[in-house]
């Protein structure tokens, strides 16, 4: 194997994320006074590990108090956290999200109010506590959707649907979306949010390849969803890809919910196994071995079904309630069937090699990354080496060496092989 640099089509970071943060909430604010002084506003935060989320929503929040506002956060993530207004709070305390970093209340109820009918005649729901506020500011991350594609997949209308719907609107929506198409049942829902005009503005984040915050856009109720739209366009311009579409085995270090909605970006590996919608046609990878669980997924391994095989390690740190709760909401109890696991990797690959058909392990086309989300540095096979130095955007970054492995038959790791 040899460490490569992946060299992606990118766009700086923002240097000042608070002051950009300030910059389009301050310009926001003045959109037909969006917010009033005295107002309390619920400001949405989900259960993704955005880069630079915590500094985000506190600069939400400060702005509006400068302005005389009464902002608290609201957990808006379906049923993660197990489903419970605790649970909830500790999901966003992984990511040091908390009423002391902040300097904000959080308010957290699985209780919904029922706000009427989309278009496909689907009850919305919303979040209680962001209901009885005067306005409402949806915030999120706008990238590719792991369970379907479209104009519109993860983003701000998705947090209006599935975020702030919490159980009652994701169990709704998803078993809605089998029959209408998650993209036009996220739009029904959108439409009725937006048509109370609690929403005071949207304001959508897009990650660079190198997972850095590059644009933060704010959106007014009327052009939310158009906006959402071009930024959506411009989220699959940038999204990260493995260096290779066609692989024998593609060896993953960990999955996690803060990685992927499904623990490993489906857009990523090429494998969405959701019922109704079809299959992507790249990358196309045999065999699939994810080797551990990250802490800040509090055992949640959905998506765990990606992969053909783990390891005995990552089943042991399952949480079955949180993960089959999650998973049973969306719609996709395939994404947590457990594959093959033995106790080491070096079982583990033994079994892999096998089962890729007639072709030699040396000869094999494999890549480990560290995550789907950090794609920056993989490790590649010596059979692909030839195909790296024949392209400009990938730079050799290593020597060639054997995999390494532990005393206990693991591979070493991520950090410590180079």
């Amino acid at each position: 194997m040899i460490k490569v640099k992946q060299k992606f089509k990118s766009i700086p970071a923002i240097e000042d994320i608070g002051r950009e943060v300030r910059d389009q909430v301050s310009n926001a604010v003045g959109f037909a006074s969006a917010v009033s002084a005295g107002d309390s506003v619920a400001i949405t935060a989900g259960s993704r590990g955005i880069a630079n989320m915590r500094v985000i929503l506190k600069s939400v929040c400060g702005t509006l108090k400068a302005a005389g506002a009464s902002p608290f956060i609201v957990p808006a993530m379906g049923s993660h956290g197990g489903a419970t207004a605790e649970g909830q709070v500790e999901v966003l305390k992984h990511y040091n999200i908390t009423e002391k970093t902040t300097g904000t209340p959080i308010r957290s109820s699985m209780e919904t109010v029922e706000m009427g009918r989309s278009r496909d005649g689907i009850p919305v729901y919303i979040d209680k506590n962001a209901h009885e506020a005067d306005r409402i500011i949806v915030v999120n991350r706008i990238k590719q959707h792991t369970d379907f594609s479209g104009k519109i997949e993860s983003g701000l209308i998705k947090m209006m649907a599935i975020g702030l719907g919490k159980r009652d609107g994701a169990a709704t929506y998803h078993k809605a979306s089998l029959h209408y198409g998650f993209e036009s049942v996220l739009r029904g829902v959108a439409e009725v949010v937006l048509g109370t005009g609690k929403v005071a503005f949207g304001l959508g984040i897009v990650e660079n390849p190198y997972d850095e915050t590059a644009i933060i856009t704010a959106l007014r109720p009327d052009e939310l969803i158009e906006g959402e739209e071009r930024l959506q366009e411009r989220a699959k311009e940038l999204a990260a890809r493995l260096p290779f579409d066609e692989l024998d085995v593609l060896i993953i270090d960990e999955m996690g919910k803060e990685i992927s909605g499904t623990g490993m970006d489906s857009k990523v590996i090429g494998r969405m196994m959701h019922t109704g919608e079809e299959e992507l046609e790249t990358p196309k990878i045999t065999r699939i071995f994810v080797r551990d669980l990250t802490p800040e997924s509090m055992g949640n391994a959905g998506g765990i079904g990606f992969a053909d095989f783990t390891t005995r390690r990552l089943v042991g740190k399952m949480d079955f309630q949180p993960t089959y709760m999650n998973f049973i909401t969306a719609m996709g109890p395939q994404k947590v069937r457990i594959p093959v696991y033995f106790d080491t990797d070096r079982e583990v690959l033994d079994a892999v090699f096998q089962t890729i058909g007639m072709v030699k392990p040396e000869e094999s086309k494999v890549v480990r990354i560290k995550n789907t989300l950090q794609l920056g540095e993989v490790e590649v096979s010596e059979s692909l080496l030839e195909a790296v130095k024949a392209r400009d955007d990938l730079e050799i970054a290593g020597e060639l060496r054997e995999m390494q492995f532990d005393s206990e038959d693991n591979l070493m790791p991520w950090g410590e092989v180079y």
